[in-house]
């Protein structure tokens, strides 16, 4: 370990600065979170030249610009963590039971370091684009700066969360205080103290800020469109023979987390939810709630899929509000209603429905009083102007598809990739698209991406894909791309899978529904982490089925 700052270089020697313009390599890789910097481990590994362009000064990826007060891993850090290098796994201690944003991006400093990625890595570089030429079956990617690489592989680790959304309100550059969103924090401290806060957004970032920032400030506004279902996190340090059991069963735990619906070792119940009797049902759910995080998910194996049922486990979770709550108004306002338990985002918070206790806070419904703009001292309601002194925008992200296509991907016959997704993505296996040769999406729609935890999904297609070149290098292929009907079926099929849940029923982001005028199609895999993987193995096991190898 070092003592520099998580998430930095170690040095302008180990992190080459430098634009390599005109450089022919093997594989691009464009983003440095945990998909990225595996991606670089594991191809620089099996003996391919690659760079990875990183638009920022430091790795992390959504870990490095989400640095909000509070901002905290929903999954159980000792699963939200490579699984790749037993030495690593063992080497690494968490500290707590879910990590921080501050020990997630040093726990990934540590492994850069253990590595040596820092010098396969371009900061400060963004990439604007890449076209692909058709007879040289090769990449020629461009940065903002002007330089130009080309490589045979582009793979984009650009991470589907990543691409943060301000509302366009009325009148947001006139605000004369302090502006910020969750997902493009600054590095410094920020002091509340004595100030009149205002959060716009009840989703996963702001239930984990709210409760700090109301700690703080004089006056805290939440503006909220929609409710959602919180569990309490249940945090709290990671005691040592916890932690020594743990990595004593990592790799019995690592292979059912992989076999999971989700990506983690997190015990299913696998009772169906109307099968039990009430009072063995609520006791089940009082479990789950008490147990914390997103346990309630798995309170019984078909509570995404049975509508009765979620509607109990709603009802469950709603009476807590109620309890939690003083104010009945606040409280019913606080309440989830109109959408199944679990189909939007659920979040995880400490302290987030008791904060609507302190006399310091207010709740004011703009699904009810819309905003109509953004003031140079506050925010106007349709009911009155709120004066402010910070606004913080935790308004979320254009999900899933705004990070690839914020680059101007264009492939056989130079067609963008933003007009053949104009009417939704369209991927075979959530790993590529057809008439992209050589391009790989990582965590991408069409895969279980957000449904799972991102670590085990990230390196699985990491795997995938080096296995892929792997195997084109030893026939001597120049190329892979999806075949258009394989990508349909896919397509049909993740479409089939999503419409056997409740998930479909709910206006999320994982439908797009938070970005206006995005097309409205159900975007992650929700056939299982295991099954999915298991679809992959199928396809490269029998020669790449669904694909054209040139």
């Amino acid at each position: 370990m070092t003592d520099r700052p998580a998430g930095r270089p170690p040095g302008e020697a180990a992190a080459p600065s430098a634009e390599p313009g005109g450089e022919r390599i093997d594989a691009v890789v464009v983003g440095a979170g945990f998909a990225g910097l595996y991606a670089l481990h594991r191809l620089r590994t099996d003996g391919f030249s690659v760079r990875l362009f990183e638009a920022s000064d430091a790795i992390g990826g959504v870990w490095n610009h989400n640095r909000y007060p509070g901002a905290r891993c929903d999954i159980e850090s000792m699963d939200y963590s490579y699984g790749f290098s037993e030495e690593i796994q063992q080497e690494w201690n968490w500290s707590e039971r879910y990590a921080s944003q501050p020990e997630i991006l040093r726990y990934l400093t540590f492994v850069a370091d253990r590595l040596g990625l820092w010098d396969g890595i371009t900061f400060g570089t963004r990439v604007a684009g890449a076209d692909f030429d058709e007879d040289t079956a090769r990449w020629t990617v461009r940065t903002e700066g002007g330089a130009t690489v080309h490589a045979r592989y582009l793979i984009m680790a650009t991470g589907v969360l990543s691409t943060a959304r301000t509302p366009d309100f009325p009148g947001r550059e006139r605000f004369g205080g302090e502006a910020y969103h969750t997902g493009r924090w600054p590095r410094s401290e920020i002091d509340f103290t004595g100030k009149r806060v205002g959060v716009i957004g009840t989703g996963s970032s702001g239930v984990q800020l709210i409760p700090i920032v109301a700690r703080q400030a004089a006056e805290l506004t939440v503006f909220q469109r929609t409710p959602n279902f919180t569990m309490p996190a249940q945090n709290a340090p990671l005691a040592p023979d916890f932690v020594r059991e743990w990595k004593a069963t990592y790799a019995e735990r690592r292979a059912l987390a992989r076999r999971s619906g989700f990506g983690h070792s997190q015990p299913t119940n696998p009772a169906r939810v109307m099968a039990v009797p009430d009072r063995e049902r609520t006791a089940e759910f009082e479990r789950r709630w008490e147990s914390g995080g997103l346990y309630m998910l798995r309170a019984f194996s078909d509570i995404l899929k049975d509508e009765e049922g979620n509607e109990l486990c709603a009802e469950f979770v709603r009476g807590k509000i109620a309890e939690i709550v003083r104010d009945p108004k606040t409280a019913e306002a606080l309440t989830p209603r109109g959408f199944p338990f679990g189909t939007k985002r659920l979040c995880s918070g400490t302290g987030y429905y008791e904060t609507y206790n302190r006399g310091n806070v207010r709740l004011v419904d703009v699904r009810r009083t819309p905003i109509t703009e953004i003031t140079e001292t506050g925010l106007r309601t349709g009911e009155q102007e709120h004066p402010l002194d910070v606004l913080i925008y935790a308004t979320g992200f254009d999900a899933m598809t705004g990070s690839f296509l914020g680059v101007d991907i264009r492939g056989s016959g130079g067609r963008p990739l933003r007009e053949k997704w104009a009417s939704g993505p369209l991927t075979y296996l959530g790993l590529t698209t057809a008439g992209f040769p050589n391009l790989f999406l990582l965590t991408a729609p069409g895969s279980p991406s957000v449904l799972s935890n991102m670590v085990i999904s990230a390196e699985q297609h990491v795997n995938w894909v080096a296995d892929c070149l792997d195997h084109l290098r030893r026939h001597g292929l120049r190329s892979i791309e999806a075949r258009a009907q394989a990508e349909l079926h896919w397509v049909a099929h993740v479409n089939e899978k999503a419409d056997e849940t409740l998930y479909p029923r709910a206006d999320s982001w994982y439908v797009g529904a938070n970005v206006p005028g995005k097309p409205r199609v159900f975007m992650p895999y929700v056939g299982g982490v295991g099954v999915y993987a298991q679809k992959c193995d199928e396809v490269a096991a029998t020669g790449y089925e669904g694909f054209e190898l040139r």
